[in-house]
């Protein structure tokens, strides 16, 4: 490819999708010279959503098929998917904006297959209006997951050089408690390995952090360094992975800040999420490690409580798209290696 196309899914169309997709469109020109983006979603949104951020809604243009985008930097290329969302009212759970953000997923990953796009970008769904349009995934991640049936894959925040790999996500703290087994553990511990041999560096170090204070201390606050984490960690150091740990969070993290470590594995949703946000806020993305497709996000959620009032920053949705543009060229050998690797655990 010259550049790729990418395919940008605009999230729940009652939130700050669809302006914070204006203003990435149309007040970044440069990113034309990084990726053809084409919007997967309801184009009557899209005219409000550039409407509320202070752009010209008439910039808004429907096309039939990403191969036909003109990629100019004036206009956004709209790929309707499904009916016109623009009964949904902005800032309000509505189901049919759950559906639509769904749908628009389903799309990208079934142009991905075809070969008609080499990545995708996605804004804020809400995950509530989802579930109320009838589809019960737990977020963007298993939603993908699922969409191209692969087994093994980890949410992955990152900031610059910076990646923090999770064994769980969108689940309760008791539910993360039974998905943390040395199998999990392991199977992200070979991801983590896989992600960074097809980056270019195989001997990086992979450090994972306790789920315990302090790891355990011994087991004096919890078992499952001494029988989940540490077996597994051992493990992947007989396969070869430079894993280290498991490490007390509140010194791992801060370390990891500081340059000390460059890739993290956490235990469960906000050991990660928490850090990361309070340091990186928009400067921060979200990357799926695991799939056959690059899929990059923005770090935040739909920010009902602004939606519509055109304050919404962009900045985490203009790096998502440079930072897919960045990988999409040689994510066929991030997928690869993560096949490989999951095929020889």
């Amino acid at each position: 490819m010259s550049i790729p196309t990418l395919a940008v899914t605009i999230g729940d169309v009652a939130g700050i999708g669809p302006e914070i997709t204006a203003k990435t469109l149309l007040l970044h020109p440069e990113l034309r010279e990084l990726c053809v983006p084409v919007v997967l979603g309801d184009a009557a949104s899209m005219r409000r959503g550039a409407e509320a951020a202070g752009l010209d809604p008439g910039a808004v243009r429907t096309i039939a098929d990403p191969e036909r985008a003109a990629n100019d930097p004036g206009a956004i290329e709209v790929l309707q998917v499904g009916p016109s969302l623009e009964h949904v009212p902005t800032g309000r759970i509505h189901p049919d904006a759950g559906d639509g953000s769904y749908r628009f997923v389903v799309a990208a990953c079934d142009l991905a297959r075809a070969g008609k796009v080499h990545g995708i970008v996605t804004a804020p769904l809400h995950k509530a209006a989802m579930h109320a349009g009838g589809h019960p995934h737990p977020g963007h991640t298993e939603l993908l997951a699922e969409q191209f049936g692969v087994r093994d894959y980890s949410l992955v925040l990152s900031a610059g050089d910076l990646y923090f790999f999770h064994l769980t996500t969108h689940v309760s703290m008791r539910r993360a408690l039974e998905l943390i087994t040395p199998e999990r553990t392991g199977a992200v511990l070979d991801l983590a390995a896989a992600f960074c041999r097809a980056l270019g560096r195989p001997r990086e170090p992979i450090a994972l952090a306790g789920l315990n204070p302090h790891a355990g201390e011994d087991r004096l606050f919890g078992d499952e360094e001494a029988t989940v984490l540490g077996p597994a960690v051992e493990a992947a150091r007989a396969r070869g992975v430079q894993a280290f740990g498991p490490l007390p969070g509140d010194v791992l993290i801060p370390q990891a800040v500081r340059g000390k470590w460059n890739v993290v594995i956490c235990c469960y949703h906000d050991q990660g999420h928490a850090p990361f946000k309070a340091v990186y806020g928009d400067q921060g993305v979200n990357i799926t490690v695991g799939l056959p497709v690059v899929r990059v996000s923005v770090d935040h959620g739909t920010a009902f409580d602004i939606a519509g009032r055109g304050i919404a920053r962009e900045d985490s949705l203009v790096l998502a798209t440079r930072r897919a543009a960045a990988l999409a060229p040689g994510w066929s050998g991030v997928w690869e290696a993560a096949r490989a690797a999951g095929a020889g655990r």
